[in-house]
């Protein structure tokens, strides 16, 4: 029984290694690093994905209530026209905006999507003025001319969301 066993496996592992498809591996090929032009600046981590809510105190308590989420207190940061509130993830955050004041960016973006949605995501950089003299010299819109202090008290800008596929980019000193 055994060697019944025996023969049938070695037979399947033979045929299994003569049609198996050939997979060609990166370092057997170029490096993934050699496609990449070289930056005075690099992208880190994901920071967070911002969500406009036309109801901030409703989104607080969806996330805090019933998903249990770590909610932080509501800030306002006038020089962005928004409130803002965290919901801590364990490997990045989501930023609830709601327009402060009628001249928001944020409360045009609720004129056009009334129950709310993803408004941008935010991407750390080590070297932001670094990354907007690049990001000029390579065509990509900068929605400002200096950076601004965002809700965390670093040096902030958004980028295009044309010159971004459709998403509205924000970078972040990290």
């Amino acid at each position: 029984m055994v060697s019944v066993l025996f023969t049938c496996f070695s037979g399947l592992l033979s045929r299994l290694q003569t049609s198996a498809p050939t997979v060609q591996t990166l370092s057997s090929s170029k490096s993934f690093s050699q496609n990449i032009p070289s930056c005075l600046w690099k992208l880190g981590r994901l920071n967070h994905v911002a969500i406009a809510v036309p109801d901030l105190e409703k989104a607080q308590s969806l996330y805090k209530d019933v998903l249990g989420a770590q909610v932080s207190e509501t800030v306002a940061l006038p020089e962005h026209g928004v409130y803002t509130v965290f919901v801590a993830l364990g490997n990045t955050k989501l930023e609830l905006l709601h327009p402060l004041g009628e001249k928001s960016p944020i409360a045009s973006f609720l004129q056009k999507n009334k129950t709310g949605g993803m408004h941008h995501i935010c991407i750390e950089v080590d070297d932001i003025k670094a990354a907007m003299t690049e990001l000029k010299k390579k065509k990509i819109r900068i929605l400002s001319e200096e950076p601004k202090i965002g809700a965390h008290g670093k040096p902030v800008i958004f980028l295009h969301p044309k010159d971004c596929h459709g998403v509205l980019v924000e970078l972040e000193q990290a």
